[in-house]
């Protein structure tokens, strides 16, 4: 009986079972409801508390937060602090105008002492392009006789090199220097012996001895030079010539040093004949003339350019009714412009003159332009008449003065009507030259500056001083263009490489993506900081010759000239005093930086932006207004009114900071100070936060360095061991005779100064000369904070303090990896201390960790860690590379926790402490933590950080990646539930590359570079084809550049799918028409650079405590996810049901985006620009008339007409038939 029952028992379970079995696939089961949220919540709790247990035995922060006791707070007065900035910064230019002023005072006088003197065609000097050191092999004398020159019809002369003894030095970027004597450039397009030049050379020799007092007085002066009007330029210290390029361009003529010191500012209508013709080499010559004229302006110029047939025509239509600005984006434009120009029919310049005349007169009577120097430029190969009715209605209402200058080139080897041309600039106070060659076109263009000069020269007296925008140290400003052809040559040359590893898989789209993306990722690279090119502005002015007969043809001798490297003026600004995130910029009379934290000039590590130089202040200080593009808000124009007129002023505003490669944003309220610096064109601008930038640490006045020393405290003690390093860019102390290796051995060098009796601290940390200070400079209040912040974490970095042997703290650094632990303080000392595991000691981490975080306040990890302060105190912020996914190396993960010191209410930034440890020991502590539920495929845990990328992954090659590029989808639904807040940066640096138009045979004609790389690109295109069959007959160098040439990197976006034409013309590979369509995909469409403007869409946690996101649990495929925060950190918890079907098609990127304007077809980026101007402030100095300047009569040489007696007859004959 029990048997029975037992078995109906067993068939009644058996066939429940199959039922529930069979109803199975019917059961709606809610996938998401696996995401338990308490468990998660538990996960987020346990991860964040350990990881903070670790932070806080590692870093000690308390004990740290403990030494600062002593200190005080005080607030910050900004007003006071950018008054006693720009005082350092106008005593140290007025030095460096005092030095311009000894060399333009010995120049002029020695110039009129040397007079009579004979030009001397053997005279030897040094040659900044031959000269030789010891050692070096000396060339050969020519034999026989060198050719005669057909220019001057005498042998050439040689003369053998001089011999120089060049030292490297460190105030000169380590450029081998003497400073015993001077050099000399001489451009290619100059003959170095011609009479004048050669006299020039032999009297400016006398001035070696000013530059050598001049460097006595002030020791930090840079470069000193004289540009002569012929075309030399004398350099001091000597040096040899540098080439940045493989033809030497440089002129120191066409630099804005020269050409802004030689004349005052200056409207130009460059108007070009347009007639049929000025076809083949005429139109090549008189583009060269326009483009040379160009290369000439400046920043304080205005220019437009007209071509003229029957009509009257802009180069840039959109220019067409003003004068615009010559910053280096315009030029650019009009440059291009004129390249696609085609002469049509006949030349109308009477429509052409009177065009121009009446946009010059518009121009000055509605206050626009440069409102000084006014002149018309015509290019042309002939007028037919004189049009002496347009400029006695326009030009002779005020005679003798005529406020336009005509000046005329006439185009072409044989021509007749030059008189009516040459009467034009004759009668106009302008010059006339006759151009039949492009080698002759430099030199001829050039001829107008000594005319522009008049003015100046016949006032004798008044020498303006002349302050240069910023500006690399580049030869020649065309640079970019050939680098960056150079760097598609490059491309080229890789891609065929790269095409015999993988044959036709290189063509699928999916390689076709890889390799478009991981190049548009190198133009992204726009570094702040570079030792590629030294930036610098430069202080010039003008030489006259004071000879008596000089009054009649007002001879300008050159301009003299000193560099001032902006690095140097940064060092004046003391950071110190501003604070973490804190920063100071200089603006210019035209409201372009001369630098800024923003300002990032180069692209791809090394090739200078197109218009780097003409960066607004309003382009780089973003307000956090969400306004569209380049619709600036009136408050930051009232401001920028302010900064440029040179007045003193405060404010705060809501603005967006980016930083850390442009791929993190910070919403932050700053308050701005501005003030003149007075005697230039520079006001100085000072920020910072409101939120903590208000008030800073300060020391007691028994915590001075003098009291401590007295007490019998040895200074250089609170600085033993290896284990601390100082700011790198700051001036502590400097010592004007003496180099030391490092900063930190200066350092310790006037420590033991200090030490000394009779120690005293210099009222100013600009050099002066000798009269008025010591040899020695000091900041005062940063080394008395650096010392205390010596003194305070002597102990830090102490080896014993550290290697502590209970068994919490080794469970902790086995645990995790810890490598290096680190402090660093506000006055820029950071100290670090390292960790090496029981396996082998890992001498380098430490050496490593300090050779790339030196900065102090200026690193990302301390300016972060000071703003997560405010979203909780008790917490660290975690980050790994971008790229961590990518390497194949041990990620370390970078933690790091602000120390704040709160005194009277106030409380200030004293320090922030931090760790590395290996990214392997966090993944592993969080799959502990997690056991297999992250494991599984039906979820998907990551870890982000405040800013969206991913610290965790279960999918290791996405650490570091942005989130929105691996689930969209899922980064959509945390911005919609205020997770995330979307910040739009705007990028008005950005460099974008439109196709180039290689037809024109001009372009070819304007640079030695361009002729260069247009038979290279020939070459490598005609070569292509053979270099692939050369290949593939020989396997075994189609291998070796397979494993020189390989490349794993796949961690792009994926690409787009695959078009199904490509599969079918590629199905084979070995099709016979198909055999050579490698060619047609792995030619480089080649491109220009040009200036736009590209957006990024930055994220950011939402700084709301409690949010109510993080109490939401997951419900189904409606929201198939759990978010939360992890506690004391910058991290948050997401955990995916991947059950749940995923949007692929949804991509979010933080990668730059290009800005629609809806620009019409001929518009473009300058042509919006230009419409939206903005307010200038005009150069104080303008000379441009003079009431002796009608008296000079030179304006040209008449042309030579060479009579062929052929063309005569024949010209004869047809006269009389037709």
């Amino acid at each position: 009986m029990a048997w029975s029952r037992l078995l109906a028992w067993w068939r009644l379970c058996l066939g429940l079972l199959s039922v529930l079995v069979c109803l199975a696939p019917c059961v709606n089961l809610q996938p998401a409801e696996n995401i338990n949220y308490n468990l998660v919540h538990s996960w987020a709790d346990k991860l964040g508390t350990e990881l903070f247990h670790l932070g806080d035995f590692i870093t000690r922060r308390k004990e740290v937060q403990e030494s600062f006791k002593d200190a005080k707070v005080v607030s910050r007065n900004g007003a006071s602090i950018v008054d006693s900035m720009a005082k350092e910064i106008e005593m140290m230019m007025d030095l460096k105008v005092s030095a311009v002023r000894r060399i333009m005072d010995t120049a002029e006088n020695t110039a009129l002492s040397h007079q009579n003197d004979m030009a001397d065609k053997m005279f030897s000097y040094y040659s900044a392009k031959e000269m030789l050191e010891p050692g070096d092999p000396v060339p050969p004398i020519p034999t026989p006789a060198p050719d005669m020159d057909k220019d001057i019809g005498e042998p050439l002369i040689y003369v053998q090199p001089k011999v120089v003894v060049l030292e490297p030095r460190p105030e000169f970027h380590n450029t081998p220097v003497n400073f015993s004597v001077s050099s000399v450039h001489v451009p290619v397009n100059v003959f170095d012996r011609a009479p004048d030049v050669i006299k020039a050379i032999q009297w400016s020799e006398n001035l070696d001895q000013i530059f050598r007092d001049n460097y006595k007085n002030d020791p930090t002066l840079s470069w000193q030079f004289f540009g002569s009007s012929t075309g030399f330029m004398r350099q001091f210290p000597a040096s040899k010539w540098r080439k940045d390029v493989p033809v030497d361009l440089y002129d120191c003529r066409l630099r804005s040093w020269y050409m802004e010191a030689a004349t005052s500012p200056k409207d130009i209508v460059i108007l070009m004949d347009g007639s049929g013709s000025m076809l083949g080499q005429r139109l090549d010559i008189a583009k060269h003339v326009v483009n040379t004229i160009l290369d000439t302006l400046g920043t304080n110029d205005f220019v437009n350019i007209f071509t003229f047939d029957k009509e009257v025509s802009p180069v840039v239509g959109c220019f067409e009714e003003t004068l615009i600005q010559a910053n280096l984006g315009n030029i650019r434009e009009l440059k291009e412009g004129i390249e696609s120009f085609k002469p049509k029919s006949i030349a109308n310049y009477t429509a052409a003159l009177t065009k121009a005349f009446e946009l010059l007169e518009d121009t000055k009577l509605s206050s626009r332009g440069a409102q000084c120097n006014q002149a018309i430029m015509i290019i042309g190969d002939g007028a037919p008449e004189n049009n002496r009715e347009v400029f006695e209605l326009h030009n002779w209402r005020d005679p003798p003065y005529k406020p336009v200058r005509v000046f005329t080139y006439l185009i072409g080897k044989e021509v007749a009507n030059w008189d009516d041309i040459r009467w034009m600039a004759c009668e106009n106070q302008g010059y006339y030259v006759h151009l039949s060659d492009t080698a002759e076109v430099r030199e001829m263009v050039l001829n107008y500056i000594p005319v522009m000069a008049r003015p100046l020269v016949l006032g004798r007296h008044d020498h303006p001083v002349i302050w240069s925008q910023v500006y690399a140290d580049i030869e020649d400003t065309k640079l970019s263009d050939y680098l960056w052809d150079i760097n598609q040559c490059e491309y080229q040359k890789a891609d065929v490489l790269e095409y015999w590893q993988v044959h036709d898989r290189m063509l699928e789209p999916n390689e076709m993506h890889r390799r478009k993306y991981r190049r548009m990722k190198e133009t992204w690279n726009q570094p702040v900081d570079s030792n590629v090119y030294q930036f610098m502005t430069t202080v010039s002015m003008p030489i006259y010759d004071r000879r008596e007969n000089a009054t009649r043809i007002a001879n300008i001798l050159g301009v003299a000239g000193t560099d001032v490297p902006i690095n140097e003026i940064k060092k004046l600004l003391s950071p110190f005093t501003l604070g973490v995130n804190g920063y100071a910029f200089i603006v210019t009379n035209n409201g372009y930086v001369l630098f800024h934290p923003d300002f990032r000039p180069i692209f791809q590590g090394y090739i200078l932006k197109p218009s780097y130089n003409s960066v607004d202040m309003i382009e780089v200080e973003l307000l956090d207004d969400d306004r569209p593009a380049r619709d600036f808000n009136p408050v930051l124009m009232t401001i920028r009114d302010s900064i440029i007129n040179q007045s003193t002023g405060s404010k705060w505003m809501l603005v967006k900071n980016h930083f850390d490669e442009m791929k993190r944003v910070a919403r932050i309220k700053r308050q701005y100070y501005w003030t003149a610096i007075k005697k230039t064109p520079f006001t100085l601008v000072i920020s910072y936060p409101e939120q903590y930038g208000v008030s800073h640490m300060d020391i007691r006045a028994d915590q001075e360095i003098h009291r401590i020393s007295i007490k019998g405290t040895n200074l250089r003690s609170v600085f033993s061991g290896k284990r601390w390093k100082i700011h790198p860019d700051w001036l502590y102390c400097k010592h004007s005779n003496r180099t030391f290796k490092t900063p930190e051995i200066e350092l310790l060098y006037f420590l033991e100064r200090m030490s000394e009796p009779g120690w005293r601290w210099p009222g100013s940390r600009s050099a002066m000369p000798p009269e008025h200070a010591a040899a020695m400079f000091c900041d005062r209040q940063l080394m008395q904070a650096l010392v205390f912040d010596a003194r305070v974490t002597e102990g830090f970095s102490n080896t014993t303090s550290f290697n502590s042997k209970d068994d919490k703290g080794n469970e902790f650094k086995q645990r995790f990896g810890v490598t290096v632990a680190f402090l660093a303080t506000h006055s820029g000392l950071t100290r670090w201390h390292e960790f090496h595991s029981n396996a082998a000691e890992e001498s380098g981490v430490g050496e490593t960790f300090s050779q790339n975080n030196t900065r102090a306040i200026d690193e990302i990890w301390y300016k972060r860690a000071v703003d997560q302060h405010f979203v909780r105190e008790e917490s660290f912020v975690y980050s790994v590379p971008f790229d961590a996914g990518e390497s194949n190396s041990e990620i370390l993960v970078t933690a790091s926790h602000a120390v704040f010191h709160n005194e009277g209410g106030k409380t200030a930034p004293a320090a922030v402490v931090g760790f590395q440890f290996q990214h392997s020991a966090l993944y592993k502590l969080f799959h502990n933590i997690t056991g297999n539920a992250c494991a599984v495929d039906d979820k998907d845990c990551y870890i982000l950080d405040n800013n969206g990328y991913v610290v965790i992954s279960t999918r290791v090659h996405e650490t570091g990646r942005f989130f929105g590029e691996v689930n969209g989808a899922i980064m959509k639904r945390l911005l919609e539930e205020n997770v995330y807040k979307q910040v739009t940066v705007y990028d008005y640096q950005a460099v974008c590359f439109e196709s180039k138009n290689d037809n024109n045979a001009s372009s070819m004609l304007l640079s030695p570079i361009f002729h260069l790389l247009g038979v290279g690109k020939w070459l490598l295109h005609t070569a292509l084809w053979y270099i692939v069959q050369l290949l593939q007959w020989a396997p075994g160098v189609s291998s070796h550049y397979a494993d020189m040439y390989g490349d794993s990197n796949d961690t792009e976006p994926p690409p787009p799918e695959p078009h199904p034409e490509h599969h079918a013309r590629n199905g084979n590979g070995h099709g016979k028409k198909d055999e050579d369509h490698w060619l047609r995909y792995l030619t480089l469409h080649r491109t220009r650079l040009k200036p736009c403007d590209m957006k990024r869409e930055l994220y950011t946690l939402f700084k709301e405590k409690d949010n109510v996101v993080y109490n939401m649990t997951a419900h189904a495929c409606e929201r198939p996810f759990v978010v939360l925060p992890i506690p004391y950190s910058n991290l948050i918890l997401l955990v995916i049901d991947q059950l749940c079907p995923r949007d692929g098609t949804v991509v979010l990127t933080v990668n730059p985006q290009p800005i629609d304007y809806h620009f019409s077809v001929n518009d473009s980026l300058a042509c919006y620009k230009q419409a939206r101007e903005f307010n200038r402030m005009r150069p104080h100095s303008c000379i441009s008339r003079h009431a002796n300047e009608s008296g000079i009569k030179l304006c040209g040489k008449a042309c030579s007409i060479y009579v062929n007696l052929g063309l005569l007859l024949l010209c004869h004959i047809l006269s009389r038939w037709l």
